[in-house]
């Protein structure tokens, strides 16, 4: 799911290499050479022959689990971050930022997709306890991504975006001009990292096996450059029931008489 700028692309490609060698050596069948990097996610995640994707959080909990197998979840060092958990930050121009997310009431806000847990579902329990049960924002532009709704702030096609922290992490590390002109106003609500899936088929052996393939990608020195480029410090095994959090943010924003943007 993290795959800009072009040196994060180059440290995915050298963190899968790993991983096809170790489930190679662990006797797994049909491991491919390469990442497939042009499939759409939404096809990729249920695909019947999926060996190992990232998915977002909130379609993971809303329609992919009892469809896809949870096989574990990131950790990433980055602001926003704590454990396995991340928020999203809210960016805003920084020539005449708001004073705060309540001041951005009749505002343009700019969102990747409105099945995104970090562009949609987190920004929507932020701003709930600020619209009264109310439209807040004057408009919603649906951008298709994160470095897209941030090109909308900038280019003042909208006023602020709520990003994924890995995301804007990622930027502020390895291209920093990507972010210029923006700032960060405030971060929306937690909830656990995008997890790593596969096919419902896939025996226990097999999600064993990738397990512990992703436990010795983040242990072994070779990768450690790669590793620091990602963010990537470790992966945990989580509870589905976990992912539930995500549903809470959305249930709460719904009592508070505010379903939906904007």
């Amino acid at each position: 799911m993290y795959v800009a700028p072009a040196v994060v692309v180059e440290a995915q490609r050298l963190f899968w290499a790993f991983l096809r060698e170790h489930l190679r050596q662990d006797g797994i069948p049909g491991v491919p050479e390469t990442l497939d990097e042009d499939s759409a996610p939404h096809d990729a995640w249920l695909n019947p022959r999926l060996l190992l994707a990232q998915t977002c959080g909130f379609p993971f909990v809303k329609h992919l689990r009892g469809r896809v197998r949870l096989v574990a979840t990131p950790v990433y060092q980055a602001p926003g971050c704590q454990g396995p958990t991340m928020c999203s930050v809210i960016v805003v121009r920084e020539e005449g930022a708001p004073p705060s997310l309540a001041a951005c009431a009749g505002l343009a806000v700019a969102i990747n997709e409105r099945g995104s847990n970090s562009g949609y579902n987190l920004l929507r329990a932020a701003v709930a306890p600020h619209a009264g049960g109310n439209p807040f924002f004057s408009s919603v532009t649906e951008t298709g991504g994160h470095l897209a709704s941030m090109e909308a702030v900038r280019a003042g096609k909208a006023d602020l975006a709520a990003i994924d922290c890995i995301t804007y992490d990622l930027l502020r590390r390895h291209a920093p001009g990507r972010l210029e002109g923006l700032s960060i106003l405030t971060q929306t609500p937690a909830g656990p990292n995008l997890p790593f899936i596969t096919r419902l088929s896939a025996s226990d052996g097999e999600v064993a096996s990738i397990r512990n393939a992703l436990k010795a990608a983040v242990a072994t020195p070779e990768l450690a450059e790669a590793r620091a480029i990602l963010g990537l410090t470790d992966v945990v095994v989580l509870e589905e029931s976990a992912y539930d959090l995500l549903l809470q943010h959305e249930r709460t924003a719904t009592d508070a008489g505010y379903p939906d943007l904007p």
